[in-house]
């Protein structure tokens, strides 16, 4: 009799069928998932990079417009969360109180917004490692039930020759085996996948440490040179643009740490 994995599913019973449509369903699962992942954190990564290249070399509002277009990167939708805030309070003549509140609300949105980029990156993973810890079980629940109506079709032929036993074992152990190729898979992906959403995370703390610095700066700037305006004294050849100052006061103590 030639191997046919067609004919043994449609042959196996009610129970092992039921148990491999529950696999299929894992397996559509979390094929989708490690595709749409893929795709996601690949241009995270690409997008994040792009955008640390343009937030070390440019000021405010070259970042922002330059995030806008990059917004596939968890970095510059924390950017453009804080930046979007900032734009709104930039032009009033705040005093320092407010500046202080408006510090903190800044650092509170930074923190809510890194927070909802991981649980955005780490979406979908929880059904990668549910469908590789699980699935070689429920293939295996749907080879023993197999096995057991084997040796019951034992009982009712009489006889134990492998021609009654085989094709029951045969049909119930391709459950096992579409369980194993279920779980290979997603648990590859879950593994793969969790190490570059680690990386990118570290790339987001450093990222969210780095902007709330030059965002302290730059509100200090800011203070800085309102204090100068309200005694009459701020030059004409000043900084045109303050918070393309403090940024570049930022870039340039890193540099020299």
């Amino acid at each position: 009799m030639s191997f046919d994995l067609v004919d043994l599913i449609l042959q196996a019973g009610l129970i092992v069928k039921l148990v491999l449509l529950v696999l299929l369903g894992f397996s559509i699962a979390s094929i989708t998932i490690i595709v749409s992942k893929w795709t996601e954190l690949r241009n995270a990564d690409q997008d994040s990079e792009a955008f640390l290249e343009v937030y070390r070399r440019e000021g405010f509002s070259q970042v922002y417009d330059a995030a806008r277009h990059l917004d596939r990167s968890p970095l510059a939708v924390v950017f453009l969360t804080a930046g979007e805030e900032l734009q709104a309070a930039r032009d009033r003549n705040a005093s320092d109180q407010r500046r202080e509140k408006l510090r903190t609300q800044l650092s509170r949105s930074i923190v809510w917004e890194a927070a909802a980029q991981g649980r955005k990156l780490e979406r979908g993973m929880s059904v990668l490692a549910t469908t590789g810890s699980s699935t070689p079980f429920i293939g295996l629940f749907g080879t023993v039930v197999g096995i057991i109506a084997a040796f019951q079709s034992i009982g009712e032929a009489g006889q134990a020759s492998l021609a009654v036993v085989g094709p029951g074992i045969a049909e119930a152990l391709v459950a096992t085996a579409v369980g194993l190729v279920t779980a290979i898979p997603a648990t590859i992906a879950y593994n793969a996948f969790g190490t570059r959403i680690d990386g990118v995370l570290g790339m987001l703390e450093r990222f969210c440490t780095q902007f709330q610095e030059d965002l302290d700066r730059m509100l200090q700037t800011q203070s800085a040179h309102g204090s100068q305006a309200s005694h009459g004294s701020q030059s004409n050849h000043g900084p045109a643009h303050p918070v393309a100052s403090a940024h570049a006061d930022g870039e340039r103590a890193a540099r020299r740490e």
